[in-house]
């Protein structure tokens, strides 16, 4: 079947298809033609008698089949003239696999000689094979067997249908994998007169090194469709052109194949190209602006949900200049297209429906957009678009979905939107809108459905106000309402604006300011979701709500009171965060829907009832931060769905049942801040899925087991803080790839840090946060309604950063941390920890370290905070410390640290000298020790130089002085006590030389004492 994407060409071959069939159409009978009294040929007659006996027909369908005329059967055409059945269609037109045939196909219907239609699609065949004597009718013109659930390899003898005009084995999507496939096409050379192709969700990966060959010998196609078939040859040169004999080819569908390429020129040769449709192909680069200007004749255009990367004014500028007239679809969302959207926008006067989201494009709405009065549907969702509405949107009276969610838009919201009198969507969530949206804006928007308001709760700007009076009735009847993170009324909920939508299913109103009780009236409404949640609504609950089944219901962050409401028909209740008190209802198993039970942060008392073991289908359960007692309920062994346990801060005790790693499905565990105790029980290693353990902050004892890290390896936060454990921190852990969290701090472990760390890949390589969140991050919820894509549960994480007590929650996926704070381990910091360049935190303090800080430390260039506090460590301080710039946090005090503090970059914002203190031999700013000067240090430097060297001398003085004095004196007095001639000789001249002293002596003292005489007689003159 044409999907309504095709509808214009589609309809051009329909009418080929019909001009061939109107000499047939003219003698075929019907019911109400006046030849009632004919019969139709009895062999053809029990032909098909036989081909329903193989048939399961379990809404009687074929019930019509009785009697002598085949011609009158539902579904049985006849020739008027010759009787014989031409037209056989068993299409299931109501689309629902309970009402669809299956069976066998009998090939009674051989019989059928004349047989120029068939049509089976929509069916449910149960992956049967296509049966190969279907190839055996020689007039069969029209032959469609889509979404039929066919399987096996569709047979090659469909190419004996030489008559055939119009093909359609589409498989249907499956989101397992194709159940139907091929491993040619070369059998499609038999059909020469083939207008219509459709051979979409059809494995093709066998056939596709030749797949265009065979097609370019059908030189009436008209229409081709082979999206979803796993195709990746996608050639760039061939002689000349692929397609060279398809002259009349309308329509391209190519979508969701692996190309893995740029667009080959030559599919823009195509002159006669309406539908041009490689939506999911994996096309990447850009496209010529030459290559576009062909396309005289275009329609529709999709390239979306690829990698093109032109800049978007070369794309709109091609385009508007060949087909600014044809031109009517243009969907180029989820690309990485860029740049202004150019005023040339607005030359493409018949555009119906423009998608250019989830891109790059930044700047203004040009005011060109109002020249689109044709337009219907206009998606410029997520980008970085910026600036006000221009005031002539109001201009598009045509238009029906308008979506600028998630862009950077700001200023007021234009009355003039208020004129488009045909919009059915207004989405303008997740920019940062101000002013006013009133009864100005909405009094013609008569058609109106679906309104959504989500401004980004990040605005700082004045509030966004969403007013209007309480006793005013809109001229809608909405279905969908979002209005969240602006002001409405405090009673808003009580105003005629909600009250009077009978149709509503979808009600947020979050974060609004609303402070009121919920009216009687609400609960009486067939909603599928209520989120109410961040207002100051107060008030009791009614026992029972009317809504139907699959009910979301968002309390959270209000100051609602009383007992825990027990409705059976909600599946999703969130009720955190609220003054609920007493305990949890003995029956609340009853409520078997149930899927998502999140009610932490109320002051619930008691224990856990017995009867939860009965929601079997439950899959997040939150009781945190409650006062809820008593041990861990050991009856759990049925909820093999629960995915995420939250029974934090509370007091329960005991240890950790065996039941809960006893559910593969498992992935987030957190128990932390109570009184559980005991050793970890050997059935946690059975906990292979587990994503996030958290046990901190209880009495659990004993060494952290190796298993952790041999059976948890998918594990990616480690939380044990705050408990007994004892012994090394094992190696093992280290098998854990994808850890990011590892928080051992506050316990009595010793030995060293391991040397493996540096082997953690994921701190090691950079992780992007996702629009989308991962399993391991969030759980997503599929919903059963329609309407509803997926509903969030996020997880959070208490961790001690920069040294604050923070939570994290949407962010928690990027937060990398390592804390061993607080316990006995000694030896030095392993080098290979500076291997985790993206690590924000590193927190070493209050341990037995000794040694230096690792030299390489600044090749860590995701540290964001680094405690190293309360240790041995010695040395300098790292130079290259300061080339880390995402440092915001240090902490290097109580340590022997010493050596001047670098003073370059990040280390200039440290003006606490207390990060410093307690290491003698630090200085530098901040300390109020400064370091010596290089001039002064060069001085220092020749002073202890020459004190060295005098200090040389002397050593050698007094060394000479001791070994002299006994030398002198030996050589001396032993020659004379030896050697009697010489001893004679000596004592000789020693009285000579006492003789001659002595005569020296008396003449001089004869000589003084006459000078004194002579003195003394003349006397002394002052």
């Amino acid at each position: 079947m044409a999907s309504r994407k095709t509808t214009a060409p589609l309809l051009l071959v329909l009418l080929s298809l019909l001009l061939e069939f109107l000499i047939v159409e003219a003698v075929i009978i019907h019911p109400h033609d006046g030849y009632l009294d004919k019969a139709c040929i009895e062999g053809e007659r029990k032909a098909l008698l036989e081909f329903k006996h193989g048939l399961k027909d379990p809404s009687g369908w074929l019930s019509s089949w009785v009697g002598a005329d085949c011609c009158q059967w539902r579904g049985v055409d006849c020739n008027n003239q010759t009787r014989s059945v031409v037209k056989v269609d068993l299409r299931n037109r109501d689309y629902l696999y309970s009402n669809a045939l299956g069976g066998e196909i009998s090939d009674s219907l051989l019989h059928l000689k004349y047989l120029s239609y068939l049509d089976l699609s929509f069916n449910d065949f149960q992956r049967i094979r296509i049966p190969n004597f279907l190839g055996s009718f020689e007039r069969l013109r029209y032959l469609n067997l889509s979404n039929a659930n066919f399987g096996g390899t569709i047979p090659p003898h469909l190419g004996n249908l030489s008559r055939l005009r119009y093909l359609d084995l589409n498989g249907g999507y499956s989101y397992i994998s194709l159940t139907i496939g091929i491993y040619n096409l070369n059998w499609l050379s038999g059909l020469p007169f083939l207008k219509y192709l459709d051979m979409g969700n059809v494995n093709l990966s066998k056939a596709t090194t030749n797949w265009m060959q065979p097609i370019n010998m059908l030189p009436s196609l008209l229409e081709l469709h082979l999206s979803r078939c796993v195709i990746s040859d996608f050639p760039h040169h061939s002689n000349p052109n692929p397609f060279v004999n398809l002259t009349s080819l309308q329509v391209i569908d190519l979508s969701y194949n692996n190309f893995n390429t740029t667009l080959p020129g030559w599919l823009f040769n195509i002159t006669t190209l309406r539908g041009l449709y490689l939506k999911g192909a994996i096309i990447q680069g850009h496209i010529p602006h030459e290559n576009l200007q062909s396309l005289r004749t275009l329609i529709t255009l999709d390239l979306s949900d690829n990698n093109i990367t032109s800049e978007v004014i070369v794309l709109v500028n091609g385009l508007s200049i060949c087909c600014n007239n044809s031109l009517e679809e243009l969907h180029l969302g989820f690309n990485g297209l860029s740049g202004e959207l150019p005023n040339s926008l607005g030359n493409f006067n018949n555009l119906r429906s423009l998608d250019l989201s989830y891109n790059s494009f930044g700047g203004p709405l040009p005011n060109s957009i109002q020249h689109l009065t044709n337009l219907e549907s206009l998606d410029l969702s997520r980008n970085s678009l910026s600036g006000p509405i221009p005031v002539g949107i109001g201009n598009m009276l045509r238009m029906k979905r308008l979506d600028l969610s998630l862009n950077l838009m700001n200023g007021t919201i234009p009355n003039s939107i208020g004129q488009l009198r045909e919009l059915t969507k207004l989405n303008l969530d997740w920019n940062s809108w101000e002013g006013v949206i009133s009864e100005i804006h909405f009094s013609n928007l008569s058609k109106l459905e679906y309104l959504s308001l989500h401004l980004s709760p990040k605005t700082k700007k004045q509030p966004f106000h969403f007013h209007v009076r309480p006793e005013w009735i809109p001229p809608f009847d909405l279905k969908y309402i979002d209005i969240s993170n602006c002001y409405v009324s405090p009673k808003f909920l009580s105003s005629n604006f909600l009250k009077t939508q009978k149709r509503l299913v979808y009600i947020t109103l979050k974060n609004v300011g609303m402070s009121d009780t919920i009216p009687e009236w609400l609960w009486k409404q067939d909603l599928y979701r209520l989120d109410l949640s961040r207002n100051r609504l107060y008030g009791k609950f009614p026992n029972t709500i009317s809504s139907g089944s699959n009910l979301l219901v968002d309390l959270s962050f209000n100051r609602l009171a009383g007992r825990l409401p027990l409705w059976f028909n909600v599946t999703w209740l969130f009720l955190g965060n609220n003054l609920f008190s007493g305990p949890i209802p003995l029956n609340i198993g009853d409520s078997s829907s149930l899927k998502v039970l999140h009610v932490s942060g109320n002051l619930l008392n008691g224990s856990i009832p017995p009867s939860m073991s009965k929601l079997e289908g439950l899959v997040v359960v939150d009781l945190s931060n409650n006062h809820l007692s008593g041990k861990i309920p050991k009856n759990w062994n049925d909820l093999h769905g629960l995915r995420t346990i939250d029974l934090s801060k509370n007091k329960f005790t005991g240890g950790i049942p065996s039941w809960m790693c006893s559910m593969y499905s498992l992935s987030w565990l957190k128990l932390s801040d109570n009184k559980l105790s005991g050793e970890l029980s050997p059935s946690l290693q059975n906990c292979t899925w587990l994503y996030s353990l958290d046990l901190g902050n209880n009495r659990f004892s004993g060494e952290i087991p190796k298993w952790i890290g041999e059976r948890m390896s998918s594990l990616r936060q480690l939380r044990l803080r705050g408990n007994m454990f004892t012994g090394d921190i094992p190696e093992r852990l280290c098998g854990l790839l994808h850890l990011h969290i590892l928080d051992l701090a506050l316990n009595n472990l010793s030995g060293t840090i391991p040397k493996c760390l540096g082997n953690l890949t994921d701190l090691t390589f950079m992780k992007l946060l996702a629009m989308g969140f991962d399993d391991d991050k969030t759980y997503i919820v599929y919903s059963d309604h329609d309407d509803m894509a997926y509903i969030t549960y996020s997880n959070h994480m208490e961790l001690i950063v920069k040294g604050q007590d923070m939570e994290f929650e949407s962010i928690l996926p990027i937060v990398n941390l390592i804390d061993f704070s607080s316990n006995n381990l000694w030896g030095e910091i392993p080098e290979g920890i500076t291997n985790l360049s993206k690590l924000g935190t590193l927190n070493l303090s209050c341990n037995q370290l000794t040694g230096k800080i690792p030299q390489k430390i600044g090749a860590m260039q995701g540290l964001e905070t680094l405690d190293l506090s309360c240790n041995h460590l010695s040395g300098p301080i790292p130079p290259n410390m300061s080339s880390i710039t995402s440092l915001s946090h240090l902490n290097l005090s109580h340590n022997l640290l010493s050596g001047p503090i670098p003073s370059t970059n990040q280390f200039s914002t440290f003006n606490d000298p207390s990060i410093y203190e307690a290491n003698l031999g630090l200085c530098g700013i901040p300390l109020s020790a400064n370091c010596s000067t290089p001039n002064d240090q060069k001085h220092k430097d020749d002073q202890d130089a020459e004190e060295d060297e005098d200090g040389q001398y002397m050593t050698w003085f007094f060394i000479s002085m001791g070994l002299g004095f006994p030398v002198g004196f030996w050589v001396v007095c032993g020659s004379l006590a030896l050697n009697k001639s010489w001893r004679h000789a000596y004592f000789l001249f020693i009285d000579e030389t006492m003789d001659r002293l002595y005569v020296f002596i008396m003449v001089n003292m004869v000589s003084l004492k006459r000078k004194i005489k002579r003195v003394g007689f003349h006397g002394w003159k002052d």
